[in-house]
Formats: C-alpha cells, structure tokens, sequence
C-alpha cells in the first residue's frame, strides 16, 4: 500500500509513521507535508524517501529544498502542494492528519481521486459533511475514520452491518478539568489546557479536549459519518478512555470497541481494514483497571459542547462557523490574549452573528469561514 501521509510531523502523522515502521513490508511512504516543521520533515524525507514533500510555509519550503537537493524528493508548497500529495497518482490511501479547516479541499481531491481517506482531520466533515460525504459516494472514495472513537463505532457497525442501530454512544475523557466549574476555570493557562490526563495530541486538539468541543465536533463528524441523527448519539464522559465508543442497537444490545488509548490502534486499523494486524499498541488488562465509570457530560460548566450539539441539526454553514470560531479563539487563547473562558464565549458570538446559509456551496463553506475568523478577531 502506497501512502500519502498529509501532516507527517504532527501527532497522528508522527504515529503513522511509526505504523509503517512495525509493517515495512506493507507500506510505502509516497508523500509528505508538513506546516513549517522543516527540519523534521527533512529526516522523514530522508528516512520514507517519498516522490513529494510539501512544506505549506513558503519559506519553510525554500529551505527544505535546498537540505533536500542531493536527493530525488520533489518539493512542492501550499495549498497546491497539499492537493498534489492528495490526489499523487502513486497513492492507494491518503492519511487526512493536518489540523483545522485546511483539510477540507484536499480531502475533497483525494475523494475525487478515488482514494481510500484515512480521515483524522474532523473538521473537514464539521464544516462541508454532506458535501463530501455525498462526493465520496459518487466518486466511490473509501472514508475509513481514525479518531479512536470514530474507529470505535466504525468497528461496530462494520461487523454488525446492516441491523438498525438505535443509538450510538460518544465517550469523552472529559479532559483535565473534568469535575470544576466555569468559574473554576476563569484563570486556567495555556500550560494547564495542554495537560491532558490520557491521550498525547496536538496543541489545538488538546485544548479542544480541555474545552469539550473536540466532543462537539466529533458528534457532528459522527452524524456524517455514519448517517444518524443528532437525537441518536449520547455523549457520555469516561474518564478511563478505555470504552472508545459503542453502538446500541435495535434489540438494545450494546457492542463496544474497547483497546488501551493508543491512538496507533485506530490508525493501523484505518489503513489495514478489513484485516487486523500485530498492533504497536499495548494489550488491555481489564484486571489492573478494576473499574470503568460513565458519566452525564456537564453542558453548564462546558458550554462548548452544549454550542456544538445545539448546532449540530441545522447543516449549512452552521458547522463552518462553529469549526471557524473555535480554531480562531483557541490560537487566541494559546497566544495568551483571551482567557480560556472567552473560547466558548467568542464561539457563541459567532454563531448568534455569522449569515446562516443552508445547502451551501464549496465557496460559500469557505466564505463563511473566512468571515468567523475575521470577526472573532475582531473581538480582542
């Protein structure tokens, strides 16, 4: 399997890799991108010696050319960089692990390319599912999940496919502050949000973890993702993190995909499915656990989710504004120029604000974003 690996120097790239490295046999690195990560993206290119690497910064492409001139590794930047690594002839499958928004057009060519899309990157379905998921299944693309709980209820189904689910259960961390109260958290840092108690991510997902809007998200992404209504999916937070999902069916049996959080078991997964594979993940001890707790999320104290799942009925632009809001007041956050509280209060300001547009185009989606992110930074 040939793979295009879009945000190889990031968490779930940087796993990735080292999934190709258990299975060498079975895997070919065929492209790479990265952001600005220059050095690191060199030793990939190097190590993997795909045909592409993008670095999307233009300067930071410059450099990587001139370290990467003895070899054969063509360079390429930006947004065309990423759409060449995502629709790259050579590729079977195409890893979606970029951040944010940005991957919403190059995941759109690797449906037109007829790739299988190991999905990572959420916001794509947040902000234009219907859109693609309806474009993947004209082209006939393959959208395998790989956020854990995504793999999780995709398992699910995939074994017991085609019995009526009644209801799918979304299992939540709920992140490091799990238990305070808004006012609790009025002076938490950027230091404090990027601590979070299971699972090791990137810097904006972890404090989308912290927040629970990566809850959010993920409970729009699995409405697209798997046909459902908002009224069929239940968030419920397990702070173990070791039930990744599971799904209720019709005569009320519940099927859950259960593992260590190991995010390179549902990475593996989306590239090897159907077939399972020896797993660099470790091995699940239910006897050292002794325990696995559930609780009802907490909407008053993590208004963020409470955003998310308002929203999350009403298609259009809705979710565009909501991804667009929230990618804008987290880098404010992270900069240190809002509190973490204003996060879920700058994210409402948008939604309430922001022109609704129903059944919008690919160039109204990306309007509406450009507009969020305009006016949330408008708001400091």
């Amino acid at each position: 399997m040939n793979i295009s690996l879009l945000g190889s120097t990031g968490s779930i790239g940087r796993q990735t890799l080292e999934v190709v490295d258990l299975h060498p046999e079975q895997f070919r690195v065929c492209a790479i991108t990265a952001n600005a990560s220059v050095e690191l993206l060199e030793q990939q290119a190097r190590k993997y010696r795909p045909a592409l690497a993008v670095a999307y910064d233009e300067k930071a492409a410059e450099d990587l050319r001139i370290r990467l001139r003895d070899t054969d590794v063509a360079v390429e930047t930006g947004m065309e960089g990423l759409l060449h690594a995502a629709a790259l002839e050579q590729a079977d499958t195409v890893v979606t692990a970029v951040v944010g928004m940005v991957g919403l057009r190059p995941t759109l060519a690797a449906v037109d390319a007829k790739k299988r899309i190991a999905l990572a990157n959420k916001e794509t379905l947040v902000c234009a599912g219907e859109l693609v998921m309806a474009r993947a299944r004209e082209r006939g693309a393959e959208i395998v999940p790989v956020d854990s709980e995504h793999s999780a209820i995709f398992q699910c189904l995939d074994h017991y496919a085609g019995n009526p689910v009644r209801q799918i259960l979304l299992t939540a961390s709920g992140g490091p502050f799990r238990g305070m109260t808004r006012s609790q958290m009025e002076h938490v840092t950027p230091a404090m949000a990027l601590h979070n108690p299971n699972w090791s991510m990137g810097p904006k997902v972890t404090v989308d973890s912290a927040t629970m809007m990566n809850k959010g998200l993920e409970f729009i992404e699995a409405m697209h993702l798997f046909a459902v209504s908002p009224e069929q999916i239940r968030v419920l937070v397990h702070p173990q993190s070791i039930v990744h999902s599971a799904v209720v069916f019709a005569d009320n049996a519940v099927i859950a995909q259960m593992g260590v959080p190991d995010m390179r078991l549902p990475i593996q997964y989306a590239l090897t499915w159907p077939r399972r594979e020896v797993s660099p993940a470790g091995a699940l001890d239910l006897t050292e656990l002794g325990q696995l707790a559930f609780y009802k999320p907490d909407l008053e104290n993590f208004p963020c989710l409470a955003l998310a799942m308002d929203l999350a009925g009403q298609g259009g632009t809705a979710g565009a504004v909501l991804n667009a809001a929230n990618e804008t007041a987290v880098e404010l956050f992270l900069r240190g120029q809002i509190r973490f509280n204003s996060i879920s209060d700058f994210v409402s300001a948008a939604a309430e604000s922001i022109q609704f547009v129903p059944n919008p185009s690919l160039e109204e989606i990306l309007a509406a974003d450009r507009e969020t992110r305009e006016f949330v930074n408008g708001l400091t």
